[in-house]
């Protein structure tokens, strides 16, 4: 049987904005994203002769067209008319759940490219983000990975110039916030600060890490409930202590990473922010996947 591991990347927001709402109910986004190696793993098997069958180290996660992995392949046989002959999806999650970091569409976007590769169907990179918006908002993006201006409901996309070299370290706090319940707290506050979302592009454009760090925000910030926000604030102040260039929240939630300019100080930074909070990760960033 053909199979095939592959790796779907978690992603980052170095800003995220919030605009008006649209006609269709979504509301219009604005957001500088940023691949981080972070990542699950998936191994796709094709010709097993059997339905789709899905399975996880994570026994609570779904294991049918709820997971977004799955419903990607059954949109990806949709619409091309692809015949895997039976196919089985087993995912090691190491990318944390509800974070804020797109584990899921990620995940979608890994087995889009993956069965492209693996059932010969050569569908241009385009062709996969277009099939991925009708899975997920961020899956356009996962597919193609790297260092992208992302508008619309997020699928609308612009390549930038890559972040510059630097060290990541990822705090997820012990909870998450569900990003329906996030979206309808933004529409009742008042957001009292926007990203310097053209800074940023310009900082991007010198290569100019500080820059960038200085510039990341995220306006969800404003729409946690207090506890919550004192929370992310304080990770985010202590990643700021142990000599983080910026720190932001990526996505809804609850997941906070600061940038590094020395790997050593993003070690020592690990180990502090590890004492408050036990799930933490060190990252690097990641180009263009497609």
């Amino acid at each position: 049987m053909p199979a095939l591991d592959v790796l779907a990347y978690a992603k980052l927001n170095l800003s995220l904005d919030v605009l008006e709402k649209r006609p269709d109910g979504y509301h219009e986004m604005r957001m500088v994203m940023q691949t981080v190696d972070l990542c699950d793993r998936l191994r796709l098997e094709t010709g097993t002769g059997k339905p789709l069958s899905m399975r996880s180290n994570l026994g609570f996660l779904p294991a049918d067209g709820r997971n977004l992995a799955a419903a990607a392949a059954l949109r990806l046989a949709e619409d091309t008319g692809a015949d895997w002959g039976g196919l089985s999806i087993t995912l090691d999650k190491s990318i944390p759940v509800c974070a804020g970091l797109a584990g899921g569409s990620a995940d979608a976007a890994a087995v889009l490219r993956g069965l492209n590769h693996l059932a010969g169907l050569h569908l241009p990179p385009e062709r996969l983000e277009e099939i991925g918006t009708k899975v997920g908002s961020d899956v356009p993006y996962c597919v193609r990975g790297g260092t992208a201006l992302a508008e619309g409901r997020g699928e609308v996309l612009t390549d930038l110039p890559p972040l510059p070299s630097c060290h990541v370290v990822l705090c997820k706090p012990a909870f998450s916030v569900p990003t329906p319940e996030l979206f309808a707290r933004l529409d009742g506050v008042r957001i009292r600060r926007r990203p310097d979302t053209a800074g940023l592009l310009s900082a991007l454009a010198a290569g100019d890490l500080a820059g960038v760090a200085r510039r990341m925000y995220n306006v969800f910030e404003d729409a946690l409930p207090p506890r919550r926000a004192a929370e992310i604030q304080r990770l985010k102040t202590e990643l700021i202590q142990q000599g983080a260039l910026g720190a932001c929240m990526s996505g809804t939630g609850s997941a906070v990473f600061g940038l590094f300019d020395s790997e050593g100080a993003a070690r020592r930074a690990l180990a502090a922010l590890s004492q408050l909070c036990p799930t933490c990760f060190l990252a690097r960033p990641v180009e263009k996947l497609v």
